[in-house]
């Protein structure tokens, strides 16, 4: 599964803290995917997901 964060992050940190193991700061300070989701990951990713309050995460198959 692949996730991504869409144009509008407003660098709040709530996929960072929930899925560090997906999404991580850049160097702008906005949230990036910078792994795949996998098996081990993907309820923490749905939870990232869910809890983004503006809602920029995608997360396809």
């Amino acid at each position: 599964m692949k996730a991504k964060v869409n144009e509008g992050c407003i660098s709040c940190g709530a996929c960072v803290s929930t899925c560090p193991e997906v999404f991580r700061f850049n160097d702008e300070e906005l949230a990036e995917a910078y792994a795949d989701v996998t098996e081990e990951t993907k309820d923490a990713a749905e939870e990232a997901r869910d809890s983004c309050p503006v809602s920029v995460i995608d997360l396809t198959e």
